[in-house]
Formats: C-alpha cells, sequence, structure tokens
C-alpha cells in the first residue's frame, strides 16, 4: 500500500483511518433508526403548521434551534468525558430534563439503537462494547441518544465542536428525510434545503456551543406541544 508523503508513520495513518469511522458514523447506512423519528412534523402538518416549503425551512430552523439549546450540552459533556461515569450521569440528567413523552421514546430508541451499532461496528474501541454490556439490563440507564452520541464521538476522537456540528447535520438531515417521505419536497429540493440551510445550522451551533447540561432549556415551546401530539395522530 503506498501512503502519501508525511504520513508514512503509525500515528499519522492511526487518525488518518480514524476519519472513515467518523465519517462512517454520520452515514445514513448506519442502521440505527434515526429516519424513523421526524420531531413532530407529521404532527405538523396535520396541524396546518407546515403545509409548504417555506413553511417546512422555519420548521426545520425551529428543530435546529430546539436541538442546540437543550441537547447539544449533553453532546458537548459526553464528547469531553467519554466514560461510563459521565455518560450514566447525563443519561439520567436528560432522562429528567425530557417531559415530552413522544421525544423521550424517540431518544431512547435512537440511542439504544447507536450504542448496539457502534459497538459492534467500532470495534476499534472495546470500551463502547464493555459499556454497553455493564449498562444492559441495570435499570438505571435509559440510553439516550445525545450522551450516546457524544460519547461516541469523542471515542472516536472528534473534538467537541466537530461533535457538536455532526448532530446537529444529523438532525437536520433526519428532519428533511421526513419531509421527503411525506412528500412536503421532492429529494432535490431536499438536497438544496438542506444546503441553503447549513449557514443557519452554523449560527446556531455558535449560539449554543461548548454550554454546560445545567444550562440545557427548551426554546421553541410549540414544536415541543406539536411533537407531544404525535401520539394522537
Amino acid at each position: 500500500m503506498q501512503i502519501s508523503e508525511g504520513c508514512n508513520n503509525g500515528p499519522c495513518l492511526a487518525s488518518s483511518i480514524s476519519q472513515w469511522s467518523q465519517w462512517q458514523l454520520l452515514d445514513s447506512l448506519l442502521p440505527t433508526g434515526g429516519f424513523a423519528h421526524s420531531f413532530g412534523l407529521e404532527a405538523a402538518v396535520q396541524s396546518h403548521l407546515v403545509s409548504n416549503p417555506d413553511q417546512l425551512k422555519t420548521f426545520v430552523i425551529h428543530v435546529l434551534e430546539n436541538t442546540g439549546s437543550l441537547l447539544l450540552p449533553f453532546v458537548h459533556s459526553a464528547s469531553v468525558s467519554p466514560n461510563l461515569e459521565s455518560w450514566h450521569n447525563l443519561d439520567k440528567i436528560l432522562d429528567a430534563t425530557l417531559t415530552n413523552e413522544v421525544s423521550r421514546k424517540a431518544s431512547i430508541s435512537q440511542g439504544s439503537a447507536l450504542m448496539r451499532v457502534g459497538s459492534a461496528v467500532f470495534s476499534e474501541i472495546p470500551s463502547l462494547k464493555t459499556m454497553r454490556n455493564a449498562s444492559l439490563g441495570s435499570g438505571t440507564v435509559s440510553f439516550h441518544h445525545a450522551p450516546i452520541f457524544g460519547l461516541i464521538c469523542g471515542s472516536l476522537g472528534l473534538d467537541s465542536t466537530d461533535s457538536q456540528r455532526a448532530y446537529m447535520f444529523i438532525t437536520m438531515r433526519d428532519v428533511i428525510s421526513a419531509a421527503t417521505r411525506l412528500n412536503l419536497i421532492g429529494p432535490l429540493g431536499a438536497a438544496v434545503l438542506q444546503h441553503q440551510l447549513a449557514p443557519n445550522a452554523e449560527f446556531i451551533l455558535e449560539k449554543w456551543k461548548n454550554r454546560d447540561v445545567d444550562n440545557a432549556c427548551q426554546v421553541a415551546p410549540l414544536l415541543d406541544t406539536v411533537q407531544g401530539c404525535h401520539g394522537y395522530l
């Protein structure tokens, strides 16, 4: 195998290889169930809050804003301390913070799937499997998605800012994917919208990044209410 000049040593090669794992974490092929969660978009459509591309764009921005204010603190804290004790503590705090039962169940479902897949796929990080096995059946861990995402990002070598940006990316990707399934927008329009929203997402990231979990909060109460109505559709 030919290695480019400047990368003919073990640490450099290992760093390059680790990027493949980091990219795979964001790949839609990773079976974590993220595309099953629409962040309340179906309820918003049936409530006539979202019925065209302009309203969809506003909805996605509100989802990103709420993600930044409420969930980025958990991603940040888990990524800077990717260990069992920190993860368990963050999981308990988020479980008490999420009062919306629909969002809570979606978070647990996605987090459980991500931890199962991550511990199997990223076998070069045996601590993921060890932490998962130690937590299964304990009755004290809910496996919420945001702390687990931060935990895996930190274990894969992503810094805190990139971990939080990655979480914003998958959130935007998943809600736009849900809009495509609902025929609110076509595949090409969805790609264009995702590209157009990148500056908004980066602005929201800069606004909310690197905050402690004590400062986690909801900033879009209507969005939270709509998500809570999903079970009544």
